[in-house]
């Protein structure tokens, strides 16, 4: 089992950059699949990027390839998520999600997840 939190989050203003971080706790780290989900007002929750335990298998939604990059360090038991360029439609609580048993895309295929940390984005 692992327990998440993330951190990171701010307000920014348009064509600008954030780091978050979602600190991990729990022996198996390494061997997790990390996600990063966000959710914005009156929508559902959708899927952002995601890599697998040995930094392979990395996938972005077409929303924010190009512009946010995911990457882990297993030593610190932590994966980031660096977004470059954000829009307004990027405003979204934002999630740190990880399963040991599946490569997913969906929200369904995470067992575990953190409380989320707030982006907001102005134009």
């Amino acid at each position: 089992q692992v327990q998440l939190v993330e951190s990171g989050g701010g307000l920014v203003q348009a064509g600008g950059s954030l780091r978050l971080s979602c600190a991990a706790s729990g022996r198996t780290f390494s061997t997790y699949v990390m996600g990063w989900f966000r959710q914005a007002p009156g929508k559902e929750r959708e899927f952002v990027a995601r890599i697998r335990w040995n930094g392979d298998s990395v996938y972005y939604a077409g929303s924010v390839k190009g512009r946010f990059t995911i990457s882990r360090d297993n030593a610190k038991n932590t994966v980031y998520l660096q977004m470059n360029n954000l829009k307004p439609e990027d405003t979204a609580v934002y999630y740190c999600a990880a399963d040991d048993k599946r490569i997913g895309i969906s929200s369904y295929e995470y067992d575990y997840w953190g409380q989320g940390t707030q982006v907001t984005v102005s134009s």
